[in-house]
């Protein structure tokens, strides 16, 4: 059992509430009271850290013939990644009219496959095809199939199917899969299903690695109903040679975070103890993404810890972004500071996360302190960074510092975006400053940049919240002249606006034109009009993990819409 790791008595009881004085008593940076503890804290960040000290790798060599073959390897697969192709490297060392000695070629193979680079083993293995010194057997013509399903190349997987067929190879559940597997990744989730179905009924029968791939390919494919179907099958029938594995269990859990089904997850978490099947930290991670309450996110988190298993950057990044969200800044400062001293390094996600949880109060101070250390510790800020360290200035009503610092995004190379600009205009509404609201607007339209329907809400909320009820309706109604219709966030905030029963009435007559138009068309249109955009209620929710396999790339948005 590893270590369990236990982190600081105040983080699960905090000894110092943040209350709303901290967060919203005084506008003014810097009349804005910070706990001792919090200062010593964020200063701390800047301190050398062990994952950063360069240490000179030791390599071990059984003998002299064993440093010669590592080098070899090292220099070959380093010649590969240069040459982006395996072919001409090993042609370079292949003697006139002879052959390539076997140990080279599976070697080569072998390790190209362990790196997951099967652009360079289906390159490899097309080549040997074509070689009359190389016997190309059934293995290889399984593991190009495999390569061209990995890639999702289905003409390529289809033509070599046929080609085995007509040669009288035996079916073998590699290459079955791997055709499945490609018509998946092609996103032809029929003929997917269709192959599957085939293997269960004639043959070969589907493998464990058979029954991952294609709940993977049901759950991207949003087919929920046939992998529950395919996965309960598992579970409940007795005459299964296969019961469901840890990856089919986290397959699954992650299906029910995409659909929203809470409880689902809860059930199979416990049905993974009550089937002997380990519970990890990638098994926990995907429990602790369902929560946005920070209690219930440390209390897995807790649990976890107890069941023996230690936290990665995952789960510090999920517990950071709960206490950032709760705008508990001194608890997700200590989770950061645990992190670092656990010699956990920091992904530049983490990073975003810290920076976004000071943002959200408008901690300017300590969030120039994370800015700071991202370069430090060799992550550079990039635009997320950016517009979050942004979004700071502009909630501490600090709009000086949000123009300066605005600029210096561009003078740091990078263009601002719709969340950019929509985060300055944002400020500049708050600020009840219309023209230079509107000045941003229209340098962010001349940059050809187009406005989403969250960016015309603020404007539209800014118009009317300054009495010009006429020109919130004019927005309103732009909303649907620029391709993007109101939402019912949109309609409410009309709504809301009018003051007279004048106003009223217009503001009525106005939505429920807006509300006949949605029933004639029968669509449910995106309010943002780009991935890149984020909504005032759902920024800073992770909609969107692709994997628990550590990946935190989606965990992160900018939450001061």
């Amino acid at each position: 059992m590893p270590n369990t790791l236990f982190l600081k008595p105040f983080l699960s009881v905090p000894s110092i509430n943040f209350s709303k004085q901290y967060a919203y008593g005084n506008t003014c940076q810097d009349n804005l009271k910070i706990p001792s503890r919090l200062k010593v804290l964020c200063s701390g960040m800047l301190k050398p850290r062990k994952f950063m000290q360069r240490r000179r790798e030791k390599e071990g060599f059984k003998d002299a013939a064993d440093e010669e073959a590592q080098n070899f390897w090292k220099t070959l697969m380093l010649e590969i990644e240069e040459s982006g192709s395996p072919v001409p490297v090993l042609q370079s060392r292949r003697e006139k009219n002879t052959a390539l000695p076997k140990e080279i070629v599976l070697g080569t193979l072998c390790r190209l496959k362990h790196l997951k680079n099967w652009n360079a083993v289906g390159k490899l293995l097309e080549w040997l095809r074509t070689q009359h010194w190389w016997d190309f057997n059934q293995m290889d013509y399984s593991m190009l199939m495999t390569a061209h399903g990995k890639q999702g190349d289905i003409i390529k997987a289809e033509r070599l199917m046929d080609y085995m067929n007509k040669k009288g190879f035996p079916p073998n559940v590699v290459s079955h899969t791997a055709l499945m597997e490609a018509y998946g990744r092609g996103r032809q989730y029929d003929k997917a299903e269709a192959v599957f179905h085939r293997m269960k009924t004639w043959g070969p029968q589907p493998s464990a690695v058979t029954y991952q791939i294609i709940l993977n390919i049901f759950v991207e494919g949003n087919k929920f109903h046939e992998a529950e179907e395919i996965f309960d099958d598992l579970v409940n029938n007795e005459q299964s040679p296969l019961k469901p594995d840890q990856k089919m269990f986290h397959m699954m859990i992650y299906m029910h975070k995409k659909a929203g089904s809470y409880q689902k997850a809860r059930k199979l978490f416990k049905l993974m103890a009550d089937r002997g099947v380990q519970r990890t930290t990638v098994t926990y991670n995907s429990l602790m993404s369902f929560e946005t309450d920070y209690r219930e996110v440390s209390r897995i988190y807790d649990e976890m810890q107890r069941a023996g298993n230690r936290p990665d950057v995952v789960s510090y990044a999920l517990l950071i972004h709960a206490y950032g969200k709760a705008r508990r800044e001194d608890d997700a400062l200590a989770v950061f500071e645990e992190m670092l001293d656990a010699d956990v390094r920091p992904t530049h996600k983490a990073y975003n996360i810290l920076l976004d949880a000071f943002a959200i109060s408008g901690m300017v101070e300590h969030a120039k302190i994370v800015f700071k250390s991202m370069k430090r510790d060799r992550f550079f800020p990039d635009l997320c960074s950016y517009t979050t360290m942004l979004s700071a200035y502009i909630n501490a009503s600090d709009m000086n510092g949000a123009e300066k610092f605005f600029k210096r995004i561009r003078q740091d190379g990078f263009e601002p975006n719709a969340v950019t600009y929509g985060t300055l205009i944002k400020g500049y509404a708050n600020a009840n400053d219309l023209d230079k609201m509107m000045k941003a607007f229209k340098e962010m339209e001349t940059s050809g940049i187009r406005a989403n329907q969250t960016i015309m809400t603020k404007i539209m909320d800014a118009y009317g919240k300054n009495g010009d009820f006429e020109s919130a309706v004019f927005w309103f109604k732009e909303m649907e002249a620029r391709g993007c219709p109101p939402d019912q966030k949109a309609k409410n905030i009309l709504l809301s606006l009018a003051s007279t029963d004048e106003e009223r009435e217009l503001a009525t007559r106005v939505v429920e034109h807006r509300h006949n138009l949605d029933d004639d068309d029968d669509v449910w249109l995106d309010f943002a009009g780009d991935d890149d955009h984020v909504n005032d209620d759902d920024a800073g929710e992770d909609d969107d993990v692709s994997s628990f396999e550590g990946n935190v790339d989606d965990l992160f948005a900018v939450s001061s819409w």
